[in-house]
């Protein structure tokens, strides 16, 4: 029988000590020789991402980690090659190695602090990568696409460069593709897929065959993922698809899958849509090398098909036939390589945790060979997705309710509620299985998870609702969602809790800032002030809040005027901020000064910096002591114990 607790001081068997192993960070996946190699990180040595196989060994071991820094959130960091030697970017000085087997590793890049690479592919006999070059600190980084040889000679042969960001290099019977985008844009604003000749190892030309235009234009469309079908054949994705309308007469604003096909040259014959959908066969290009589709040997494309939730469709070019497997997955799926009909995919849903999986056409069968596990427990809160009238219109999001079969609440009692925001802000959840939310929902702490404007997975119009609005549209959103939790009667609407993470952590600072819905925040290396973050942030998202606010130095004054630590008076509301020293994204000056704030205003906080983390917490400590400084920190300020762990020093 369930014993009467009130809610949040419900014992929970998920402790803080178990979350570094309870959230898995999976890379790559591909088939090399009779195995399925991956890439994942490693809480327990400090985050380093490791290379395993699916007997559980370590292919690539301490003190190597396969981690890019191109575009400072890297991708693609290695790849087999053509037997059992593979190619990697060693995380300390992003060298690109040659390994087999269990030896030790060679250098195939020259010992050079400026250059990083990252997107690295095994194609036409060479190895093609994005590299990344830094002059100063104060200029614009090179980058190229460049072949790498593996005689140890150090002789890397730039391909093609002239923009500032290039991704996905693809060549192919003496072509290759490649997509390219230039400041103030994002890829997902504007991106163009390139093709040109490839003479002598470089190009000699090239043209433009989709996407582009750019710098907030009305018609930028945003291209993705090409992939060679034939020598004259190329699939890719775009965003919107302009080119035919869907059979209701409109052009859905959705990455659909597309298909341009040559004859002689570089200039398309033709391009025509092979599935048009109101869904999303795409996504946000924050790593390098994300794949949302594959073609397969008999001619399919196997592809994921994002609204809210996602799900995989096994399409036909020839005939037009789209039929939806019927698979656990949800969210955040990739497709990492395919063999004949088998399938590696990464990717969760409602009822599994994320995991990678191997998908057999053939035999209509799912295995997971990592993680994947299902909601057989007792301990699981299921999400229930709810949709929330907001001022800009309907705001998405996943309730995880209290949970705990051996605890039940006094009656009458509404539970504390943690409004997770998450980063990006183009980021998306989709309500998947998550023992990270087990943690609290176990503890009886409701979970509500928001996609707020901004968010991806719900096409272009809802993600550019943030378009110069960020600070506002969100918190308006989140603010919106939360009391829709508390009019549905499904929250306490004096214990309601805000917690994000970088650009999450902005609308967390922003919503204590702007609202009085929230009696406790928490903020993971959150933005705190506009004109910090673009005078100390990397390149990639230099140009950024050129979209979410406008272009500087004319948007000056709303840099200002949204900023929380421009007007230290609003921030009145116990906070917990949680920082990473080498965190080059969002560097620790921000939180400090919020923390100087916090202490000049009187109000309760505590500042925890975590040496040697980066952007995202990776280390096993580090998590642990995340998760029970949370804890702690909620139970103090929304008036319930937490038997169990450490108390935290509030200021």
């Amino acid at each position: 029988m369930a014993r009467t607790l009130p809610y949040g001081t419900w014992p929970s068997p998920i402790s803080a000590a178990s979350m570094p192993e309870g959230s898995l960070r999976l890379g790559r996946a591909q088939y090399v020789a009779d195995s399925v190699w991956w890439a994942e990180s490693v809480p327990q040595e400090q985050g380093r991402t490791a290379i395993m196989r699916g007997d559980g060994e370590h292919v690539l071991s301490a003190p190597w980690s396969a981690r890019s820094r191109v575009h400072e959130y890297g991708g693609g960091p290695w790849v087999s090659l053509d037997d059992e030697r593979f190619a990697f970017v060693n995380q300390k000085d992003q060298r690109v190695y040659l390994a087999a087997g269990m030896t030790e590793p060679l250098a195939m890049t020259a010992d050079d602090a400026r250059e990083s690479y990252g997107d690295l592919v095994w194609a036409e006999g060479s190895l093609w990568a994005v590299r990344e070059t830094h002059s100063s600190a104060h200029t614009t980084p090179r980058r190229d696409i460049v072949t790498i040889p593996l005689d140890g000679s150090h002789r890397v042969v730039s391909v093609v460069s002239g923009s500032d960001f290039l991704a996905y290099p693809a060549p192919r019977a003496g072509r290759l593709a490649w997509i390219a985008w230039n400041h103030p844009d994002m890829p997902w604003d504007a991106a163009e897929l390139r093709v040109g000749t490839l003479a002598g190892g470089v190009v000699t030309e090239w043209v433009t065959v989709a996407g582009g235009h750019g710098a907030a234009s009305d018609n930028s469309v945003s291209a993705l993922q090409p992939e060679w079908t034939g020598d004259d054949e190329l699939m890719f994705l775009q965003d919107p698809p302009l080119l035919l309308p869907t059979p209701t007469g409109d052009h859905p604003a959705r990455w659909n899958l597309f298909w341009a096909r040559f004859d002689e040259g570089i200039a398309p014959l033709s391009l025509e849509a092979i599935y048009q959908a109101d869904t999303d066969t795409g996504g946000p290009l924050w790593q390098l090398g994300a794949r949302w589709y594959a073609p397969l040997d008999d001619g399919r494309v196997l592809a994921v098909s994002t609204n809210g939730r996602s799900a995989l469709v096994l399409i036909d070019p020839t005939s037009g036939a789209v039929s939806e497997l019927e698979t656990p997955l949800t969210g955040d799926v990739h497709i990492h390589d395919v063999r004949g009909a088998r399938v590696l995919l990464t990717g969760g849903g409602s009822s599994v945790t994320g995991g990678l999986w191997e998908l057999d056409l053939d035999g209509h069968s799912l295995e997971a060979l990592r993680g994947g596990t299902p909601a057989t427990g007792e301990l699981w809160s299921i999400a229930t997705p709810l949709t929330f009238p907001g001022p800009r219109g309907d705001v998405h999001a996943f309730f995880y309710p209290p949970h705990n079969p051996d605890f039940t609440a006094p009656e009458g009692e509404l539970p504390p509620v943690i409004v997770l925001v998450h980063g990006g802000p183009t980021g998306h959840v989709t309500g998947d299985l998550s023992q990270s939310t087990a943690f609290w929902t176990s503890r009886g702490i409701g979970v509500l998870d928001v996609n707020y404007g901004g968010s991806s997975g719900y096409g272009r119009a809802y993600r550019e609702r943030l378009r110069h609005t960020w600070g506002i549209a969100d918190v308006h959103d989140v603010a919106a969602a939360a009391q829709g939790l508390v009019d549905g009667g499904l929250a306490d609407p004096k214990r309601l809790a805000i917690k994000g993470g970088s650009a999450g952590g902005w609308t967390v600072l922003c919503a204590l800032a702007d609202t009085d819905v929230f009696s406790a925040g928490i903020s993971r290396y959150g933005v705190a002030d506009l004109r910090l973050l673009l005078a100390e942030t990397h390149d990639f998202e230099a140009r950024y809040i050129d979209s979410l606010v406008g272009p500087w130095p004319e948007s000056e004054d709303e840099y200002v005027r949204r900023s929380p630590l421009s007007r230290p008076e609003s921030l009145r509301t116990p906070l917990l901020i949680l920082q990473g020293s080498e965190d080059p994204v969002v560097p620790p000056s921000q939180s400090e000064a919020l923390r100087d704030v916090m202490s000049a205003n009187g109000v309760p906080h505590a500042y925890l910096l975590f040496d040697g983390e980066s952007h995202g917490f990776r280390g096993a400590e580090t998590i642990t002591a995340c998760f029970e400084a949370e804890l702690s920190f909620l139970g103090q300020v929304l008036g319930f114990e937490t038997p169990g762990v450490p108390t935290l020093d509030l200021h």
